[in-house]
């Protein structure tokens, strides 16, 4: 009967989740992008095919995340969907009566407001790291503990101290003068899931109606100081599902089977040889072609160019022939 493949390529992680037709999930990959989505991909999908006991037969692919117009060239998407409709997907099917969904990922963070399983409302915030995932492992690695440790260490707070969470460069700063200070290092970091989320809910959920059940997902979920924090704001009981962390990657993979379920077609998948096998180039150039100087994005699997994309008026996007793939060269 085959499975369903959803990826969420994102700046920090890119996720990979793996879909029976029942919508349970049969595996699932978490890994860090390091700045080189190309090879995030490969690699996702290589541990996802290693793993399997049998042959890997995908009856389709959803993609989403920053990154999920390159991951669907790559891969042969069926559906591409951003990470609003992505996320919201799979915080109704794993709690149906959710009406908040709180997701922090790496370099963003966004809330959702759901009302009767279909989106209501959203926010995003792309401007400040102050809160994200990427800001928190910086202050781990600061204080010479995992990430783990650092959600774990915040829990054991018995009295939190104030940090300013405004700003990631005065957050930083604040605990450095209250760690010289002398205050214990749990109240720090408890201070500082304080402060980031205050800042979440005074800036991302401005003039939102957060109503429970709340849904906490995304990498920065796993952070125990930060849902305690949530809670204690709030003053409501914040869930996190059983695969947080690849929530995106599992909504566009139910997506994925309800277009193929509703579609005759056979998926666009590209398959083991040419995902695999050669080598995949991005480039960028600035268009001259008018005012606008939109930068240009290609990709190429050895010389054969697969996509264009980045161009306001389409010109680069239409040069190609309708599918993927075309022997013109980036100029």
């Amino acid at each position: 009967m085959g499975y369903f493949l959803g990826v969420d390529i994102g700046s920090v992680s890119s996720n990979f989740v793996l879909m029976g037709w029942d919508g349970s999930v049969k595996d699932k990959v978490y890994l860090r992008t390091q700045g080189n989505p190309v090879k995030a991909i490969r690699k996702g999908y290589a541990l996802i095919k290693e793993r399997m006991p049998t042959k890997l037969d995908i009856a389709g692919v959803g993609t989403t995340g920053s990154g999920r117009h390159l991951a669907a060239i790559m891969l042969g998407a069926d559906v591409i969907k951003n990470e609003i409709t992505a996320h919201a997907v799979a915080a109704s099917f794993y709690c149906p009566d959710a009406r908040t969904i709180i997701e922090i990922g790496g370099q963003d963070s966004k809330i959702i407001i759901l009302r009767d399983a279909v989106v209501n409302d959203f926010a995003m915030n792309t401007v400040c790291a102050a809160g994200t995932g990427s800001f928190l492992d910086q202050q781990a690695a600061r204080l010479n503990m995992s990430i783990q440790e650092f959600g774990d260490t915040a829990v054991k707070s018995q009295q939190p101290v104030r940090i300013a969470g405004r700003c990631g460069v005065f957050a930083e700063s604040d605990m450095i003068h209250k760690q010289q200070m002398g205050y214990p290092v749990e109240d720090i970091i408890m201070g500082l899931c304080e402060a980031l989320a205050r800042n979440y809910l005074n800036n991302v959920g401005k003039g939102k109606k957060i109503e429970e059940p709340v849904v906490f997902q995304g990498g920065v979920a796993a952070n125990a100081g930060l849902i305690k924090a949530f809670e204690k704001i709030l003053g409501m009981k914040v869930y996190v599902p059983r695969y947080y962390d690849v929530m995106g990657a599992i909504g566009v993979a139910m997506l994925a089977k309800e277009y193929m379920e509703s579609n005759s077609s056979s998926t666009g998948f590209k398959g083991d040889s040419f995902i695999l096998e050669g080598e995949f180039k991005t480039s960028s150039i600035e268009c001259k072609g008018c005012p606008n100087l939109c930068e240009v994005v290609c990709i190429k699997r050895e010389d054969e160019v697969l996509a264009y994309w980045g161009d306001r008026c389409k010109k680069w996007e239409t040069s190609l022939n309708k599918g993927f793939g075309s022997k013109m060269r980036v100029v």
